[in-house]
């Protein structure tokens, strides 16, 4: 957990200085928002900025979105100012701690940030011989591969190899290949030099550096595109990088994990993945299987996401009746533990009386989890693709693929997670062919639903 601290240090700062400090935190100082963003672009990196709220919040704000540094803030300041704390909040703060501070809410603050809730719980067979590989290979230096569907806990499991890792005191990275932009993503993995392209307006140090000594995880390595992938086969066999508008190589010190849910091997043979960096990152392949194959796992983790949801949200802790538990058990899972530990939540603030019955296990429409025979998401895919295969003679594959695309988006309330995944395509796939078919004049669903507008991609 890095914590970086701007603001005064006297007083009250002081005092909170320790108290992360004595619950693991590393701990950096920045007096104001300038050298906070020095700090930033170095390479000490952080995982969470507690700001005093003498510092103009917004400003800061404004310099991490335009230099795409993304990192929660926390404001602190004392108990009596809450006009300064509506302030922090609307200026873009997550939170806000009154000074003096309380041990225990700073301790709580760290472990949300660091999300040290995730823990790895497990009790399937199936589940225990990918966690017994984990630990075998934890000690050395190969490169991991962590595979399998969509929320079934790969970064989870990447973070345990991790802190079972002669660099577990080191720092460790995520990016998340998926998220950042294309032509963005080059200098978020390897920096870059002030000048070197329009708003680098300092250097940047990339994921790759600030990992130095630590483990660097490439998440959904898979959708990251081809020509990059080159750069980094390069940085991986070599441990060198090359910062975008760099003179020359600079050395890092750092072990890869990369997670996938797709099928690499299939990738490799339609060209968007290459053979010999698949090699080169597959040393050990840990496969997590979904967990609908790995029943024991369910009530166990269920058991642990009530208590976890009971206490974060002070309610008491109830247990899961039977008629409960079998719904659960019984239920296919598509979206794996993700969508469970939603589901759970959901229940710790449904539920009434002693336990957690059926009618609390409820979708995300309210609809029960015992009486939902087709998720309405799927329900209208299907009709969408129904009434496209009614004209399908004498059009071409684009008008067809076009009209899918479009009226499964459309069915979504232009929500473009659930159509990729629909549709069976990388979410950017997808935001390329919205490009494509806006720039052509078509109206594109608005994600949130509401009529059809102009579709405009953001960074």
């Amino acid at each position: 957990m890095r914590l970086l601290i701007v603001g005064t240090l006297k007083g009250q700062l002081t005092t909170a200085t320790k108290i992360a400090i004595d619950n693991g935190a590393s701990v950096t100082h920045a007096a104001d928002n300038e050298q906070a963003m020095r700090v930033l672009r170095g390479g000490k990196g952080a995982d969470l900025l507690l700001v005093d709220v003498a510092i103009d919040i917004r400003d800061l704000v404004m310099r991490l979105e335009a230099e795409h540094i993304h990192v929660p803030i926390v404001a602190c300041g004392i108990a009596s100012d809450a006009r300064a704390a509506v302030a922090a909040i609307h200026a873009g703060a997550k939170e806000y701690i009154p000074l003096p501070p309380d041990p225990e809410l700073i301790a709580a603050v760290l472990a949300a940030v660091a999300n040290d809730s995730r823990e790895l719980v497990y009790r399937d067979d199936a589940m225990a011989k990918v966690v017994k590989l984990a630990q075998q290979i934890a000690g050395s230096e190969a490169s991991v591969m962590i595979t399998g569907e969509s929320g079934t806990g790969k970064e989870v499991l990447a973070r345990y190899v991790h802190s079972r890792s002669n660099r577990a005191k080191k720092p460790f990275i995520s990016i998340n290949c998926a998220a950042i932009p294309e032509h963005l993503l080059e200098s978020e993995l390897f920096g870059h030099e002030k000048g070197a392209f329009t708003g680098a307006v300092a250097r940047r140090i990339g994921k790759f550096e600030e990992a130095s000594g630590g483990t660097l995880l490439l998440d959904e390595i898979s959708e990251m595109d081809v020509r990059l992938q080159s750069k980094l086969l390069r940085a991986i066999q070599e441990r060198v990088i090359d910062r975008v508008g760099g003179k020359g190589p600079v050395p890092v010190d750092i072990r890869i994990l990369a997670t996938s849910n797709r099928n690499l091997a299939e990738a490799v043979r339609a060209g968007t993945f290459r053979e010999d960096l698949l090699f080169r990152l597959n040393v050990v392949n840990l496969k997590i299987p979904p967990l609908r194959e790995r029943p024991a796992d369910i009530l166990e983790l269920a058991q642990h996401f009530a208590k976890k949801y009971a206490d974060a949200n002070g309610v008491p802790l109830r247990p899961l009746s039977a008629e409960a538990r079998r719904v659960l058990t019984t239920n296919r899972w598509p979206g794996n533990v993700r969508e469970l530990e939603n589901t759970i939540h959901r229940a710790v603030l449904m539920a009434q009386g002693d336990e957690i019955g059926p009618e609390a296990i409820i979708t995300p429409e309210g609809d029960r989890l015992d009486q939902t025979k087709t998720p309405p998401a799927v329900a209208h895919a299907t009709f969408a693709a129904e009434q496209v295969t009614r004209s399908l003679v004498g059009r071409t594959v684009a008008d067809v693929e076009r009209d899918l695309i479009l009226e499964t988006l459309k069915h979504c309330l232009g929500n473009r997670t659930h159509a990729a995944n629909i549709l069976g395509i990388s979410i950017r796939t997808l935001r390329n062919k919205l490009n494509e078919y806006a720039d052509g004049g078509l109206p594109i669903p608005p994600a949130g639903g509401g009529e059809p507008r102009a579709f405009v991609q953001t960074a």
